[in-house]
């Protein structure tokens, strides 16, 4: 356990995108006795085929806060319309005061370079405020951080215009359960919209425990995947007989724009992580 609990904040562009990418960690992280907080910058309301507006903005906002209880995390969703996040200067002044009130340590989103406007959006505001959070006079109704925070990115495939590199890759077969469950809980995109979108809503089971099966089984190719493309990262943070055996992993990929952590450091924000040697 921790001496001194750390402020961990993911920013993700809709209600289930840090879920899918740090959810497993984050249960990690609270084991750990870290604080955990998850922001969805848009409302999801666009996110469905068959339902919108305010009805489908309250019904993922109820499956975030369902998700954050499987977690013991914290779930905030900003009432901003799906698809039409924009990386303002209103918008990262609010990003700012986020960062600021949580007092974040370490900020995670995706990065500016990604298929979905909105998550390019995220990926740019965050990198635009990581440094602005230490300037007094940029929103100087809420107090300005000493330092900025570390910033990282989550996992993602893309090459254009740079392949992503993780830093850390993080073993997450003891919480992947924990971690189905959680997603398990955005019935509105992991049973109807995403199968809708890719052509297969004639394969989603119709009863719960069925759909959380199929859902496992999806998760899992999706986060072996990742555990294969950061092998060699899995083998550097915890050694080569447990990473080369290592089922299924998140990823971070640590960005120039922040605060760079030493190794030490990540260790301390990681704390699961093995220590050198064991």
């Amino acid at each position: 356990m921790n001496d001194k609990r750390l402020n961990i904040l993911c920013f993700g562009a809709h209600p289930d995108d840090c879920d899918l990418r740090f959810g497993g960690a984050a249960m990690k992280c609270r084991t750990a006795g870290h604080r955990v907080r998850f922001v969805s910058m848009t409302n999801g309301d666009t996110g469905h085929y068959s339902m919108g507006g305010g009805p489908l903005a309250r019904r993922r906002c109820a499956e975030a806060q369902a998700a954050a209880r499987v977690a013991g995390i914290e779930y905030q969703v900003l009432d901003i319309h799906n698809g039409e996040l924009e990386a303002s200067v209103f918008i990262r002044k609010w990003v700012i005061r986020i960062m600021r009130e949580f007092r974040a340590d370490l900020v995670l989103c995706h990065r500016p370079n990604d298929y979905h406007p909105d998550h390019q959006a995220v990926g740019t505001l965050v990198q635009q405020a990581v440094y602005v959070v230490t300037v007094p006079n940029v929103t100087p109704l809420t107090p300005h951080l000493e330092r900025p925070p570390i910033l990282g990115y989550f996992f993602d495939a893309f090459t254009q215009p740079t392949p992503y590199v993780p830093t850390v890759a993080i073993d997450t077969d003891d919480v992947f359960d924990r971690k189905v469950e959680m997603v398990h809980c955005h019935e509105s995109q992991m049973y109807e919209w995403l199968p809708y979108n890719g052509g297969t809503l004639e394969s989603v089971p119709k009863t719960a425990e069925a759909r959380k099966a199929w859902l496992r089984e999806r998760l899992l190719g999706r986060f072996s995947a990742v555990a294969d493309s950061a092998r060699d990262c899995l083998v550097k943070w915890y050694g080569k007989d447990r990473g080369r055996t290592v089922r299924t992993a998140e990823t971070i990929c640590i960005s120039e724009y922040g605060r760079r952590p030493t190794e030490d450091e990540l260790r301390r924000l990681l704390p699961f992580l093995p220590t050198p040697g064991t």
